[in-house]
């Protein structure tokens, strides 16, 4: 093989490698604005009857399914059925906070802010389907 060959071939790699990790980029900019961009409506939990509902948040790279059980008013009981973390911490601890507060916008879980945020976004995704 030439040099020229030798040249080209590491040129065509090397704009490879180029795209890809700009796409990885931008999917990661996809992801950082989707969790900076997603909001809570405040729901109120007495208002859901009671039932056991599903919901579920997907922002790429975290992703969060959820049953939640209301009874009485209150939530009694949420199971994560589904919950992927990437490269962050896990969150799940934060579905005992939700209950013993009873409200979805409880404070984050320190190193997983971001999984945070999924599992209480797809908390009330389960709740509004029981409005």
């Amino acid at each position: 093989m030439n040099r020229k060959s030798v040249f080209a071939i590491a040129i065509s790699l090397f704009l490879i490698v180029l795209i890809f990790t700009a796409g990885y980029l931008k999917s990661v900019a996809d992801y950082k604005r989707a969790v900076k961009e997603t909001t809570f409506d405040g729901i109120e939990i007495s208002d859901v009857p009671d039932g056991v509902y599903v919901g579920e948040y997907d922002v790429d790279f975290i992703y969060a399914k959820v049953e939640v059980t209301v009874r009485g008013g209150v939530i009694a009981d949420i199971d994560i059925l589904e919950h992927k973390n990437g490269r962050g911490k896990s969150a799940e601890i934060i579905v005992e906070k939700i209950i013993e507060e009873q409200k979805i916008n409880v404070d984050a879980v320190s190193g997983a802010t971001n999984s945070s945020i999924v599992i209480k976004k797809a908390v009330e995704n389960a709740l509004n389907g029981g409005k």
